[in-house]
């Protein structure tokens, strides 16, 4: 963990090319989400860099119920996926944080996967608004953990 973010990784028993299924696919977002934040997403795939998917979400810290607008900054085929979550009534430049999955086979069957919560790029209103990390270690490495059963469920 750096001071602006944090980063947990794990082995999965699966290739790089089914977990990339799963992360692209905002619909099994909330199966992975262990904050209990994401309550659905679309069933459109994110394909490309600039794409944006629109999350349910619920939280008591942003008032109950809300969406937020994840915008995608990085993509790369069975290697990363990474975007940028905008609440509503916020822009990218507002918020700054992002969520990155990075993953490097391990062989034909499983791959490393390292998730990392970045706010080091938020804007200092934001900061002064959301007291970061948001979501710490354990919630991280529990997004994990149900990443690996949803692709072996799949």
């Amino acid at each position: 963990m750096s001071e602006k973010s944090i980063t947990v990784s794990r082995v999965i028993d699966a290739p790089a090319e089914e977990i990339f299924e799963v992360l692209t696919l905002p619909a099994k977002h909330p199966d992975l989400d262990a904050s209990g934040t994401v309550v659905s997403g679309t069933d459109q795939r994110i394909q490309n860099v600039g794409d944006v998917f629109v999350m349910n979400m619920h939280a008591e810290m942003m008032g109950g119920d809300y969406k937020t607008e994840n915008h995608v900054t990085g993509l790369d085929p069975n290697k990363l996926i990474a975007w940028k979550p905008c609440p509503e009534g916020t822009t990218v430049e507002d918020n700054g944080w992002e969520w990155m999955y990075e993953l490097q086979p391990e062989g034909s069957d499983s791959t490393t996967v390292t998730l990392t919560y970045s706010w080091e790029h938020a804007n200092p209103k934001v900061t002064k608004k959301i007291s970061f990390p948001l979501f710490g270690e354990k919630v991280l490495e529990e997004s994990l953990e149900r990443l690996a059963s949803t692709v072996a469920g799949s």
